[in-house]
């Protein structure tokens, strides 16, 4: 086997433009003495219906099944299991719950480490990475670590391994800001330059991004300024309103002491809610309700300007019809000059590997990791339009050209930028009241941002008390506090 550095080179040299059509490097292997030589083994995996990366995962696994047979000289064939994002993690926890080897290698959502861990439903892989050199990569960032590896966080102790790294970006559209009479228009309203480039939008803070919005918001002609996720479902107004508390100094949660209550629902939180609420009025009709798939349509459809959206949904977002119209740029900062900062959600899933499997299917699950993470597999996987997340990968002067997303989405994985939240096992109850209190206050159920985030700190303060994670019961006030 050619050592990775080798490998990289090699891979390097042949060109990323060819890659998909250039024979796949692994067949230069030879065979090597394995225990499971001749077997044909049956493995399944389970992943997030209708989710991109989670299907580029399984349609190449075919690519390991060839791999596996000429270096390894068993057959593999792989069967598959999905559902959508809200309902995935239920669907692993029936299984697993009975130590059913129904699903051999799953792919997870970060933030249900803890739930799958505790429980001990999932493998631990620090020893499996000791002993696997291939799975001792430099990732591009602590931050790779931290979301899709470990819990608990800043344990170490490690869970997972990258399938799909992700980060909110902004697509926008570059013929309108490219359009010279927009440009003047624009100049003359609020006297400054409309952004044109990556690094103009490196520079835009929130308020100046929203003169933009305001600007291209015109519902006469059916265009609006902007989109982003409010809907109830699952975590998506979770993950894009946290952007605007991160960006401001605002925090959730203290994770050493499990306290929530006086952290979430703070000055700078409520502040940071209403203004997200207030990026509405450049959305179109419906915003309320809109996820991914909601924004992937208005944005393709030409409706909005702009569309705060996953990277890891650029083959969504950018498609034929629109491929010379749009740039991908990160998204704004928040605040005013030398304080502004954009620290935006994670998104992203790793692989984590069923602790009830036989030695077999564990072997297996094993070699396809060991495969998942050398160099031309990663960059086979980013040329499908994938986002890897090791330095290797990434560094590669021609990553940032492989998709339109790359660049904006490798900028957001800089430490500082982005960052995970929760990995803790009650996760999904913390989600659930956290989605009810703020898209109540969003739709106008509850009338003011500190009225939802005190309910929300006060249930999620209980949750975590229950749990014996949090040493503070809720405060008397709590008694007093709904929606």
């Amino acid at each position: 086997m050619l050592p990775r550095r080798t490998l990289l080179k090699s891979g390097a040299a042949l060109g990323l433009s060819g890659l998909v059509s250039a024979p796949f490097i692994n067949r230069l292997m030879a065979q090597e003495s394995h225990p499971l030589a001749g077997q044909k083994i049956e493995m399944n995996i389970l992943g997030i219906a209708g989710w991109l990366p989670s299907s580029l995962g399984v349609q190449m696994s075919p690519l390991f099944a060839e791999f596996a047979k000429e270096k390894y000289g068993y057959d593999v064939s792989f069967g598959f299991a999905e559902a959508p994002f809200s309902d995935l993690f239920q669907k692993a926890a029936t299984s697993l719950a009975t130590r059913s080897q129904e699903y051999n290698i799953i792919i997870s959502d970060s933030q249900w480490l803890g739930a799958l861990a505790r429980p001990g439903w999932i493998l631990q892989l620090d020893d499996i990475i000791a002993k696997n050199p291939n799975l001792q990569l430099e990732w591009y960032s602590q931050t790779v670590v931290d979301t899709y590896m470990t819990y608990p966080d800043n344990s170490g102790n490690r869970w997972g391994l990258p399938q799909e790294g992700d980060t909110i970006a902004l697509f926008v559209r570059k013929d309108l800001l490219e359009n010279e009479e927009e440009k003047s228009a624009f100049q003359a309203k609020y006297n400054i330059p409309l952004p044109q480039t990556f690094e103009d939008f490196e520079k835009l803070t929130m308020e100046d991004f929203e003169k933009v919005a305001e600007f291209f918001t015109r519902p006469d002609q059916q265009l609006w300024g902007t989109a982003s996720q409010y809907s109830r479902v699952y975590d998506f107004c979770t993950c894009f309103l946290y952007p605007y508390m991160w960006s401001q100094g605002g925090e959730i949660w203290n994770p050493e002491t499990g306290q929530v209550e006086g952290i979430l629902n703070s000055d700078i939180n409520a502040t940071a809610m209403d203004q997200y609420k207030g990026l509405l009025k450049y959305q179109p009709q419906g915003a309320l309700n809109y996820g991914i798939a909601e924004i992937i349509d208005v944005f393709t459809q030409g409706k909005v300007f702009s569309a705060f959206q996953w990277a890891a949904v650029g083959l969504g977002m950018i498609t034929d019809a629109n491929r010379d119209q749009v740039m991908v740029v990160p998204p704004p900062m928040h605040g005013k000059g030398a304080d502004a900062k954009r620290v935006y959600s994670m998104g992203g899933q790793p692989w984590v590997l069923n602790a009830f499997n036989d030695e077999t299917k564990m072997r297996v699950a094993i070699d396809f990791l060991n495969w998942w993470y050398l160099p031309e597999t990663t960059l086979e996987f980013a040329k499908r339009g994938g986002n890897p997340t090791d330095k290797a990968t990434l560094s590669n002067p021609d990553f940032d050209n492989i998709n339109p997303w790359n660049r904006a989405y490798k900028y957001m994985l800089e430490p500082g930028r982005s960052r995970d939240f929760w990995h803790h096992p009650r996760y999904s109850e913390m989600l659930a009241v956290q989605q009810e209190g703020f898209t109540s206050f969003m739709t106008g159920t509850t009338a003011s941002a500190r009225q939802a985030l005190d309910y929300i700190a006060c249930q999620q303060q209980q949750i975590l008390y229950d749990d014996g994670s949090a040493a503070e019961r809720p405060s008397d006030a709590c008694s007093a506090v709904s929606l």
